[in-house]
């Protein structure tokens, strides 16, 4: 398992709804969880896939949101 972190523009409770379903349906990714209450509205993601980064971004992007590996 690993844990990772990212700077989003996630920035409400609408924009978890809008994620989740991308998020939910990614092999490996057992937890995740955004935290819109600091600036870089920090996403923490636990998986065990070895491309999880590389994943987490490309369905952010597919769902229209950014996420940049801090």
């Amino acid at each position: 398992m690993k844990t990772l972190k990212f700077k989003t523009n996630i920035k409400c409770d609408g924009c978890i709804t809008t994620v989740t379903p991308h998020l939910d349906a990614l092999p490996g990714l057992e937890q995740w969880t955004v935290d819109t209450n600091v600036p870089d509205k920090i996403l923490t993601v636990t998986g065990s896939t070895e491309a999880l980064t590389q994943e987490v971004i490309d369905t952010l992007k597919k769902a229209g949101y950014q996420a940049e590996l801090i």
